[in-house]
């Protein structure tokens, strides 16, 4: 029974010795883990500069006589019309925009369908470059703990788990989705996308 206790006690220090020497590890570990606001705003606007890039050139390379184009053709019943898609993403990055800025989401954004009054490809591309706009504004929010952040309706991020970093996230993620369609209807209408250009 004494050499059981004798090497219990041995475990014992052996094992407080080896947390004590791993203790210093872990809190490095930790920290070197820890968010680098600058370092996150540079590169989620570097990856925002691309994403506004591309939907931007995809947008204004559709003639404006067919921003009322929908495909008919196969399983596309009740799609949106390549206007109404724009202004949906746009309508999309206000709404997340003000939730990363702590902001009520704007009016006008229409349960993510934009503002009635906008229907040209003029007002639309306007639309669309003021929802970058306020995009840049969130991203130069990261790391300002007196900015809150709110929960979207829209976003599956509940209020427990919603940062402002994945509401930007979420708004590269949802881009693509959409830049994907819009390279399916402008080609669809004879347009190579200039994305896609030699």
């Amino acid at each position: 029974m004494k050499k059981i206790k004798g090497m219990t006690v041995i475990v014992l220090l052996t094992a407080e010795s080896l947390l004590a020497q791993a203790a210093p590890q872990v809190v490095a570990i930790k920290n070197d883990a820890s968010l680098d606001a600058q370092r996150e705003r540079h590169a989620v606007q570097s990856l925002l500069r691309v994403v506004e890039k591309e939907i931007l050139s995809a947008v204004d390379a559709m003639p404006a006589d067919k921003f009322g184009f929908a495909p008919s053709d196969g399983e596309f019943k009740g799609v949106r019309t390549f206007g109404q898609m724009v202004k949906h993403f746009s309508a999309t990055n206000h709404i997340l925009a003000a939730a990363a800025l702590g902001e009520e989401p704007p009016a006008d954004a229409g349960d993510e369908l934009g503002p009635e009054n906008v229907r040209t490809k003029a007002d639309i591309l306007t639309y669309l470059k003021g929802s970058f706009v306020h995009l840049d504004k969130a991203v130069e929010a990261i790391g300002q703990t007196n900015i809150p952040v709110n929960a979207s309706p829209i976003s599956p991020l509940k209020r427990g788990e919603v940062t402002r970093l994945a509401l930007i996230t979420e708004t590269l993620l949802h881009a693509y989705d959409h830049y994907g369609q819009m390279v399916e209807y402008l080609r669809m209408n004879g347009v190579v996308p200039p994305a896609s250009r030699p």
